[in-house]
């Protein structure tokens, strides 16, 4: 049973400033406190460049705050002793699969990781074997890696991740190179992961029909947190998302413009499917 309450990343005061930056521009990262629970799925969104991919790096020690702390299970990112092990409590999917598969099969390129811990043979073959099983791999062990599609160079990059054993996987836009396909692919495994063995999840998205998923989605702007909640709370409140550049998902947006033309839709609609059951019951009450 995954315990909830648990804090696995917690970031106190947050603030980043990349180097050679004028001291009288805006810090990519101000005053930020978040904390990310055990098998909780956080969808991080924002315009271009209001700091969310800074956010995930500093999650993962590759960047150090200028100001504030953040601890990964307890452990400060300050000191470059812990940054393997923040790395493998939490691992990070990038935008493009290519840049981090380096082996010519996709069963080296899964072992890659661990060949690193020098973990005995036998304990790497079991986990590629596992992660293989968990997302559907197996029969593309001995296939190159650079020959797969979109969606499969994606899954063998999280498979490659979760061989190391992650309590949590932090992603920047894993879906943006990816036809609808294969981000269907990459958003089914990644849910499976979340709701089956609670693996903790930060999503950095611009779609936001991906931020439906979420538990929580969070809201940056200029390098500050300037609102969380659930999906519906988030993702319905289309004055908060307008006024940030932003669109919320086509159901709320199309919700939106049917109830100024006098249909009685219900508040809270965020998906296709709730948008149809809901003007499906206007027309039965016609």
């Amino acid at each position: 049973m995954v315990n909830r309450s648990e804090i696995i990343i917690e970031a106190k005061d947050l603030a980043y400033q990349y180097t050679g930056e004028e001291e009288a521009s805006s810090p990519a990262l101000s005053g930020v406190n978040i904390s990310v629970h055990r098998g909780e799925y956080i969808a991080l969104i924002g315009p271009n460049g209001s700091g969310k991919t800074t956010l995930l790096k500093l999650f993962n020690a590759l960047l150090v705050p200028t100001n504030g702390e953040v601890r990964v299970e307890g452990i400060s990112t300050f000191d470059e002793e812990n940054i393997l092990s923040i790395r493998r409590h939490c691992g990070m999917i990038f935008q493009n699969p290519d840049n981090q598969l380096v082996a010519t099969t996709v069963e080296e390129d899964i072992a890659f990781g661990l060949e690193n811990l020098t973990l005995p043979s036998a304990e790497i073959q079991k986990r590629v074997g596992q992660v293989s099983s968990v997302l559907g791999l197996q029969d593309l062990l001995q296939q190159a890696p650079h020959m797969l599609s979109g969606g499969e160079k994606q899954r063998v990059a999280i498979a490659g991740v979760l061989a190391m054993q992650p309590g949590c996987i932090l992603m920047d836009e894993p879906t943006a190179m990816l036809d609808p396909a294969g981000r269907n692919d990459v958003l089914q495994t990644v849910q499976h992961l979340n709701s089956e063995q609670g693996l903790a999840v930060v999503h950095v998205t611009h779609f936001p029909e991906e931020a439906v998923m979420a538990d929580r989605v969070v809201v940056l702007e200029d390098g500050r947190l300037v609102a969380q909640g659930s999906p519906k709370e988030i993702l319905g409140n289309t004055s908060l998302l307008h006024g940030l550049g932003l669109q919320s998902t086509a159901a709320v947006e199309l919700a939106s413009l049917l109830r100024q033309d006098g249909f009685d839709l219900p508040e809270g609609i965020i998906t296709n499917r709730e948008l149809v059951n809901s003007i499906c019951s206007l027309e039965q009450t016609d």
